[in-house]
């Protein structure tokens, strides 16, 4: 690939941009939650037996409804996984981690769309990233889905 001054020019504008970002409130609060988070003896708790006992879960799911203690094992995940979404510093930090990723979704989307509207951006929610043709055809929209 051959760098022109416009490429450049380019890619400088991309790192502003991304300062611009990491400068944000909605930025903001996801640090602030990241840390709350972090510093939380409780929800830390929490997560270290929850990842303990998701690593039996997936143990229990290579043999599925078969495994002696799959009934024991997916009761116990579902009711950590429970306390984990409704412990307070948690919660807060998904939803500012949303809040970023709503962002950054739009901002690639808004960019993609300039540049052509065939052009496909993940954007974790099926309805989007399917361009209402059922799963992308690869065509880059010559087939008329997207």
């Amino acid at each position: 690939m051959v760098t022109t001054m416009t490429n450049v020019d380019l890619l400088q504008e991309a790192y502003d941009f991304g300062e611009v970002i990491t400068s944000s409130e909605i930025f903001y609060k996801y640090i602030a939650a990241k840390k709350a988070l972090d510093k939380n003896r409780e929800a830390q708790g929490l997560i270290k037996h929850f990842q303990t006992l998701k690593e039996k879960y997936d143990e229990v799911q290579r043999f599925g409804k078969y495994h002696p203690d799959f009934k024991q094992v997916t009761k116990d995940v579902r009711e950590w996984k429970r306390q984990l979404d409704t412990h307070p510093a948690i919660a807060d930090f998904k939803q500012a981690e949303n809040e970023l990723h709503d962002l950054l979704t739009e901002v690639s989307l808004i960019i993609a769309d300039a540049v052509s509207p065939h052009i496909k951006v993940p954007t974790g929610n099926p309805f989007f990233d399917q361009g209402g043709c059922g799963g992308g055809c690869g065509s880059g929209g010559s087939c008329g889905c997207g």
